[in-house]
């Protein structure tokens, strides 16, 4: 792990720091990054793309399509646990 010291710049009324372009590149830092403030220190990671969830129904659509078969996962039938 190496160490940079970076210069605060101003941009606008606010400031900001150029990040080196190696920097960018080896931890695939591209559009957005977060900065996660921390009781003594701010970490700087990139932003990782968020892979939207399915709904149930988009779901059903899905196994439907690819024509799952899930009746071995049957909970109902000859498991044993018809006592509970």
């Amino acid at each position: 792990m190496s160490n940079a010291v970076l210069r605060i710049s101003r941009i606008g009324n606010s400031r900001g720091i150029r990040l080196p372009a190696a920097m960018l590149r080896k931890y695939h830092m591209k559009d957005a990054l977060i900065a996660e403030e921390r009781a003594d220190e701010i970490v700087l990671r990139p932003q990782r793309a968020t892979r939207r969830k399915l709904s149930w129904a988009e779901t059903a659509k899905a196994m439907a399509v690819a024509r799952e078969v899930w009746s071995d996962w049957d909970m109902t039938a000859g498991d044993g646990l018809h006592g509970f």
